[in-house]
This record gives structure tokens, C-alpha cells and sequence, in this order.
């Protein structure tokens, strides 16, 4: 009878023991530090963009990030990741996963996909707080609310499906282009709008004619450190595993990083005779930036040249902004708009198949290449389209910009009745 009731029960505990091999202790133990990482990205970054305002700006400024955490992190859990990565079209996800619906413990990538959820959840959360440099100092509060929810919604989460969703035609299911941890996704999409929300919002009061001093510089290289910290989670993390590929962009983060420190204060050095702390700060993130489509595609010298030729060109480009005539008060489309397009574009010129199994343009694949442009180019016509829509439907409703008296009082007292500093 007991050996009757042992072969009874032997498929029931295969079955259980083959779906516990699917998951794996170590993949999921990455990935959720990972995901922790890259959460804490995002006071980083706000502590990056707090320290380059002035000091009746910073709480307004840190409120930006800090507020994307939670409305971005609703509507990620109710619709977002459904639109992203659940089974729809060419252009955007379908409905199986809103409200976290269907999703569970069962395997995705070796890893529980309720983990998979959070980690990309957090990407989600920082994308629209990179826009927020752009317009400090001067954007409405409830403009700003009602703006990421819808950009997050109407930009976001298509351009996410393309790249990394189930039949999305930019990615793998389609045209083939490569986007390692969210160049086009994240960089690029976050950059270009906020260049189209520089020019619809206008110029600051009193910019360029009058100094608009940062009020500190020993918070934005704090935040430039976490930002750095964190990325080791935003990169390594998009292997999905605690494998090779992982740590391949740990190693490219890295080396990406501090070529774009060096390369950066190099050029100002040159340039003005005096390098400076903003700077290296600057192009640590222009390294990071850079280097994020290609992590897990590229060697490590590949990596170098990305990030000494995004200190150059990040810093060529923050200083083209006063030629064109706009303010974009931090730098974000000089950094992350423009760094996400070359890391993009160099990621079809030095993937190796090698390193991570597709060759680029100089392994001979002309096709790649093609791809990463037709990608770069598909993101951001989107991006500045769907973003000045939002942008110009909001102003003609509720408004962007605070008033002028407001704007010099500071939002920290105009937007949230208090102060950052009681000295």
C-alpha cells in the first residue's frame, strides 16, 4: 500500500521539483538587489538635481523624484506593466497583466515573475524623474503630476514594449535593435522630452543674463556617487541573472563611468583652464548613460572609447544649449538625450558577438547598425511628438508654469509651504 501511494504521488513531487529548478536562489537574489540599486538611483537623483537649483528651489526640486516614486510606482502595479510586457501588438502591450493580474511566482528568466515586475517597476520610476532637470525652477506642481502619470502612460510604456515586450517591433520579436538596459528606452525617450519641455515651458526668469548659482555642489556629487552605486543594479540587473552577461556590464558600467569622468574634465580643462567638480560629476553620469544600451554587448575597451567619447560630446553638447537659445536648467538633454543616442548608435558599432552573441558594424554586421539608427530615430521623433502634445494640452488646461511672483519666491515656499533651510 505505501509503495502504491509513493507511485502515486511521484509525478505530483517531479512536477514540484521540476518548477522549483526553474527558479533559481541566486538569478533572484541578484535581481532583487538590483531592483533595490536602481530604487535607490532615484534619491540620488534627486540629491544630483538638488544641488544644482538654488537653495529656494531644492525641496521643489527633490519633490519632483521623490513624488515620481509614488505615482509612477501606482501606476506601474495598475496598467504600466501591463502595457509594457504583456502580449498586444506591434505598438503596445495588452491588458492580461493590469492590476497585476496572471502575475505570480512562476518562473520568468529563472527568476519569480512578480521580481521581474519590481525590477522593471523601478525603471519606470526614474525615466520621468530624469525629465525634471529640465524645467526646475519653474513648472506648477499639479502640471507636473498630471504630466508624468500621462507621459509615463502615453510614452513610456509603448516605447518599452518595442524595445523589450513580447512582439514589440524595435526589439528582438522585430527589428532586432539592441538596447541592453534602456538607452532608447529610459535615456532617450526621458531626454528628448525634457528638450521639447525646455523650449514649450520657456526660459527661466533671468536666464542667461544673471548668475543662477548652484547651492550645492557637495549634494550633486553625492548624488553623482549613489547615481553611480546604483547603476551597477540598473546594468547588471538587466541580465536578468547572476551570470556572465551580468557580469560583463558590471565591468562596462564601470570602465564606461570613469572614462566619462576623465574625458569630461579633460575637455573643460582645456576649454577653460580649470576643471571642475560639476563637470566630473557631469560626465561620470554621460559615462553611465552612454555605456547603458551596450553593457552587456560590448568588451571592455569598447566601453572605454564609449565613455571618453561621451565626456567629450555630453559636454559639447551642454554648451551648445546657449547657441540654440533654451534653458534646459540641468543638462538633461545634453546628458541623457544626446549620451543615450550615441550609446545607442556605438552599441551598433562595437557589439561583438563574443561578448553577447550579435556582432555590430565592426564585426562587418551593416544590418545592426541600421537597426540601432531606424531605433534612435523611431524613439525620438515619438518622444518629442506625443510629449509636446501633453505638454501644450496641460498648459491650455490647468497651466505649466508657476507665476513670476512665485518663480522668485521659489517653489520650495510657492509649491509646498516650506523651506530647505532654516538657518
Amino acid at each position: 500500500m505505501g509503495a502504491r501511494l509513493i507511485l502515486l504521488l511521484l509525478p505530483l513531487v517531479m512536477a514540484t521539483n521540476a518548477a522549483a529548478d526553474e527558479l533559481s536562489a541566486g538569478d533572484t537574489a541578484w535581481v532583487l538587489t538590483s531592483s533595490a540599486l536602481v530604487l535607490l538611483m532615484i534619491p540620488g537623483l534627486a540629491l544630483f538635481y538638488g544641488g544644482m537649483v538654488r537653495s529656494k528651489n531644492v525641496l521643489g526640486t527633490i519633490m519632483h523624484s521623490v513624488f515620481a516614486m509614488g505615482v509612477v510606482g501606482i501606476q506601474w502595479v495598475v496598467i504600466g506593466y501591463s502595457l509594457s510586457f504583456s502580449e498586444g501588438n506591434w505598438f503596445i502591450g495588452g491588458l492580461d497583466f493590469v492590476f497585476l493580474n496572471n502575475v505570480g511566482m512562476e518562473s520568468t528568466s529563472s527568476i519569480p515573475h512578480l521580481a521581474f515586475v519590481m525590477f522593471q517597476g523601478m525603471f519606470a520610476i526614474i525615466t520621468p524623474a530624469l525629465i525634471t532637470g529640465a524645467f526646475a525652477e519653474r513648472m506648477k506642481f499639479s502640471a507636473y503630476a498630471v504630466f508624468i502619470l500621462a507621459w509615463a502612460t502615453l510614452v513610456y510604456n509603448p516605447v518599452a514594449h518595442w524595445v523589450w515586450g513580447p512582439g514589440g517591433w524595435l526589439g528582438a520579436d522585430g527589428l532586432g535593435a539592441l538596447d541592453f538596459a534602456g538607452g532608447t528606452v529610459v535615456h532617450m525617450t526621458s531626454g528628448f522630452t525634457a528638450l521639447v519641455a525646455a523650449i514649450v515651458i520657456g526660459k527661466r526668469l533671468g536666464y542667461p543674463s544673471e548668475p543662477i548659482l548652484p547651492n550645492s555642489l557637495v549634494w550633486t556629487v553625492l548624488g553623482a556617487g549613489l547615481l553611480w552605486f546604483g547603476w551597477f543594479g540598473f546594468n547588471g540587473g538587466s541580465a536578468l541573472g547572476a551570470n556572465s552577461s551580468a557580469a560583463l556590464a558590471f565591468a562596462t558600467t564601470q570602465i564606461a563611468a570613469a572614462g566619462g569622468a576623465v574625458a569630461w574634465a579633460a575637455a573643460e580643462w582645456f576649454r577653460t583652464g580649470k576643471p571642475t567638480v560639476l563637470g566630473v560629476a557631469s560626465g561620470i553620469v554621460a559615462g553611465l548613460v552612454a555605456v547603458t544600451p551596450a553593457a552587456g554587448f560590448v568588451g571592455p575597451m569598447a566601453a572605454l572609447v564609449i565613455g571618453l567619447l561621451a565626456g567629450v560630446i555630453c559636454y559639447s553638447a551642454v554648451l551648445a544649449k546657449r547657441s540654440f537659445g533654451y534653458d534646459d536648467s540641468l543638462d538633461v538633454f545634453g546628458v541623457h538625450g544626446v549620451g543615450g543616442t550615441l550609446g545607442a548608435l556605438l552599441t551598433g558599432v562595437f557589439a561583438r558577438g563574443v561578448w553577447g552573441d550579435v556582432d555590430g558594424l565592426f564585426a562587418g554586421n551593416v544590418d545592426q547598425f541600421l537597426a540601432q539608427v531606424y531605433g534612435v530615430a523611431a524613439t525620438a521623433v515619438y518622444a518629442i511628438v506625443v510629449s509636446y502634445i501633453l505638454l501644450k494640452v496641460i498648459d491650455l488646461t490647468i497651466g505649466l508654469r508657476v507665476s513670476p511672483e512665485d518663480e522668485l519666491r521659489g517653489l520650495d515656499v510657492s509649491q509646498h509651504g516650506e523651506t530647505g533651510y532654516n538657518l
